[in-house]
């Protein structure tokens, strides 16, 4: 039925007609008070003899419902309360909206979005319901009304948080100045001890060993779930994750990784950055072995976020060394990485401006032998044919030719390697220069 009243403005009137016949005599022997209102509307909208100043569609049991939904939810914030009860023609008014108010208005006029999208709220509506009756004990043990206002009846707020994306380059940009600037409510509560905890983290302490936190329960992170990627942007801001000590940083990824559900890819991509970006830009020597691990580990269950977040800035940062390149390819080399997480990273890097490092990590990644499409594989050629003229002195990326033509020879045309070669020869050739003069010096 909602999906007929979105597209009713596209369907020919007669098909409609029988349609709701046919309805009406199957709800007939088993009625459905929320299906029996749908159809009602939409008798209204297609104008099979019903008035539109006729009775609330909805049955008494629905009025009920929806008066008892409101009346609950009416205990929170955002202005939702619920002064008195209604009756049946004021909360028809309230569901019919602009139908009500402006009754001159041609039925057949209303916009199909419009119509989905009211329809869609009352399905959500009842769907609260038995939500709510789950999660009222909770509410009223906490005390808190933010947290109660927290779920909101307004069906355009539900449709919108639900079409947010969860990766991108402009999430923190689509979500709303409010969520950016505050964090949940529950997620504020737990602040102060995630504060505490990283603390003993800064001291290299064994969780064991810690004072104040021994006799508590572990560290439950689910209240992350509660925030959107700018409030999660925020929360790692405030609790200053960068200055985590390694040992801090592996026994954090620890508690994050332990997550069910898994977090969004937004919300990790958040957090691979603030955890690892910062940390091995500054490198000053060779990556810790705790420091290896974490980012592995972290890699390993969220590698899209990871690619995106750290690897891929990482490589396109100007100031990127051979600390930095030793840690992506020692990463790239480990066996934790399935072949699917092989193919993620290849992709990302087949994105990228390619220069001396990005060379250094494609070897390390295609002397796995990466289980590529044809498709895939055909792009990986013509990078490298491309970017033969500007490394004609790179020993990189010779080798990595080489490593192409030698690991992925049975799936090289004869076209592509003929490419190959041609690419290869300038570079062959200062090489070979190269090698003789180093030679005569040794013979001086």
């Amino acid at each position: 039925m909602t999906l007929l009243m979105a597209v009713r403005p596209l369907l020919p009137e007669s098909g409609l007609h029988s349609m709701l016949q046919l309805a009406q005599q199957d709800t007939a022997s088993a009625p459905d008070a929320w299906l029996c209102a749908l159809g009602e509307l939409l008798r209204r909208d297609v104008g099979i003899g019903v008035s539109v100043e006729g009775a609330s569609p909805l049955s008494t049991s629905c009025r009920s419902q929806l008066r008892d939904l409101c009346g609950r939810l009416g205990q929170g914030g955002r202005g939702l309360k619920l002064a008195q009860a209604l009756d049946p023609e004021q909360e028809d008014q309230q569901l019919c909206g602009k139908r009500r108010k402006e009754p001159e208005e041609d039925p057949a006029s209303l916009e199909p979005e419009r119509a989905a999208k009211r329809f869609r709220g009352l399905e959500e509506e009842e769907e609260e319901e038995g939500k709510d009756q789950e999660e009222r004990p909770k509410l009223e043990s906490s005390g808190s009304p933010s947290e109660a206002g927290r779920t909101s009846p307004d069906p355009k707020q539900t449709i919108t948080e639900a079409k947010t994306p969860e990766i991108g380059p402009g999430v923190e940009e689509a979500e709303g100045p409010v969520e950016s600037m505050e964090l949940p409510r529950v997620v504020q509560d737990q602040v102060p001890r995630l504060q505490r905890l990283l603390e003993a983290f800064q001291e290299d302490l064994p969780p064991q060993g810690l004072e104040g936190l021994e006799e508590e329960p572990p560290m439950d992170l689910q209240f992350l779930h509660e925030c959107s990627p700018s409030q999660m942007e925020l929360l790692c801001s405030r609790l200053q994750l960068p200055q985590l000590p390694d040992g801090g940083l592996l026994q954090l990824c620890s508690c994050l990784l332990s997550l069910t559900p898994t977090l969004s890819l937004a919300s990790a991509s958040v957090l691979a950055r603030s955890l690892f970006l910062d940390r091995i830009l500054s490198l000053p020597s060779s990556a810790s072995r705790l420091l290896r691990v974490a980012l592995v580990s972290f890699c390993v269950k969220y590698t899209y976020p990871v690619c995106k977040a750290v690897l891929v800035p990482v490589l396109q940062d100007p100031s990127v060394g051979p600390m930095q390149t030793e840690l992506l390819c020692s990463l790239i080399k480990d066996e934790s990485l399935e072949p699917d997480m092989q193919v993620q990273i290849l992709g990302q890097v087949l994105e990228l401006a390619w220069r001396e490092e990005t060379f250094l990590v494609l070897q390390a990644l295609l002397e796995r032998q990466v289980e590529m499409t044809s498709e895939v594989f055909s792009v990986l050629v013509e990078r490298l044919c491309k970017e033969g003229p500007a490394a004609t002195t790179s020993m990189a990326y010779a080798k990595l030719i080489l490593t192409v033509m030698t690991k992925y020879q049975a799936r090289i045309t004869q076209h592509q390697s003929l490419d190959l070669a041609v690419a290869l020869e300038p570079n062959a050739t200062f090489l070979k220069k190269s090698l003789q003069v180093a030679l005569r010096h040794v013979a001086r």
